[in-house]
């Protein structure tokens, strides 16, 4: 046996181990959450409401910390940190400590005649433990969106947040930790092996946030046993311009193309624009109002702006740039096309 068999069988059984040991946190975590959800203590309100308004604690008192995350990992600027993410979240968790009562109350409902004379009611039930599998783009938001829905409901919950906003995952998982309960909501952080170590197990409900083509993973996992999912998906969203006749419409459309596209985590959103689709006589009017509204909010040199968040990795720029490289593209750039990989 040579150094390089040695070395190589040493890795091989380091990462076997890792595995099991991995394999083994996840079963005695998940056996944890699902004792604490069948003992009934996640159905009480006062539980639920405990649990939100610990989330917003961690929006109050942590809200420089989430900003320098959100900076650390996507380049967003503390406003669009505050107005995409925290401020969202803080009104949807308002949102549902002032109706938990009313989500949590028996409803009555009519029977058929051969009932009489009994009555109905539709009682809202915890469907138990629930996955939650966030997005990178929006990595605070989208990780606490659904959460405060599993909670207001009475589940216990497993968080995977996204592996490429390491910044905010490593927050998540210490806040909640600090914040909430622990023995009924746990983050657990990895790439997608864990994602995949994660989907062999039966939970109540899965909520992911990503691409189609994750989703379809999930949905087929999620099929072996049956269990409900909601999938929030990515996918192309044009602008359609069909009108473009005075100078008011000329200056509305091109504004908010030019925020639609870039306003939001650089266009790294699901609703971010990705194309327009528009007659050819309102093309040269549209396209100097987009170069000058583009000019207008992120100056001449938009990479030294401090508006607009950057591409999340080098992955995702090398596809970008050999999009830009595809000839047919590369003659029809009208505007921009410089790339800085170092800003990355």
């Amino acid at each position: 046996m040579n150094i390089y068999t040695k070395t190589i069988l040493h890795i091989y059984e380091s990462k076997i181990t890792k595995k099991n040991m991995m394999n083994d946190h996840l079963e005695v975590d998940l056996k944890e959450l699902r004792e604490t959800f069948n003992s009934g203590k996640t159905k009480e309100s006062s539980w639920r409401i405990k649990q939100l308004r610990g989330l917003l604690r961690i929006l109050e008192d942590r809200e420089d910390d989430i900003s320098m995350a959100l900076k650390q990992d996507l380049g967003k600027h503390h406003v669009e940190a505050y107005r995409d993410e925290i401020g969202t979240v803080v009104k949807s968790l308002n949102n549902a400590l002032d109706n938990l009562k009313h989500w949590m109350a028996a409803k009555k409902t009519r029977l058929p005649i051969a009932a009489f004379p009994s009555s109905a009611s539709l009682v809202p039930e915890p469907l138990g433990v629930v996955l939650i599998i966030s997005s990178w783009n929006f990595p605070i938001g989208l990780s606490l969106e659904p959460l405060i829905g599993a909670l207001a409901a009475g589940n216990a919950v497993i968080l995977k947040p996204s592996e490429l906003a390491p910044t905010c995952s490593s927050f998540l998982a210490e806040t909640i930790r600090d914040y909430l309960d622990n023995s009924a909501i746990k983050v657990i952080e990895g790439g997608s092996d864990l994602g995949e170590r994660l989907l062999r197990y039966k939970f109540d409900k899965i909520f992911f946030t990503g691409s189609t083509r994750v989703g379809r993973v999930v949905m087929s996992a999620a099929a072996q046993h049956l269990t409900p999912v909601t999938l929030e998906l990515g996918g192309k969203c044009p602008a359609v311009v069909d009108s473009f006749s005075s100078s008011r419409e000329n200056n509305i459309t091109a504004k908010r193309i030019v925020w639609g596209k870039y306003g939001l985590c650089a266009g790294q959103a699901c609703i971010g624009i990705d194309y327009v689709l528009t007659e050819k006589k309102y093309l040269p009017n549209l396209v100097e109002s987009l170069k000058r509204y583009i000019k207008q909010c992120y100056g001449d040199d938009p990479n030294g702006s401090h508006s607009i968040s950057k591409i999340v990795n080098k992955k995702h720029f090398s596809r970008l740039k050999s999009l830009l490289d595809e000839p047919m593209v590369k003659s029809s750039v009208v505007y921009g096309g410089v790339l800085d990989e170092e800003s990355l």
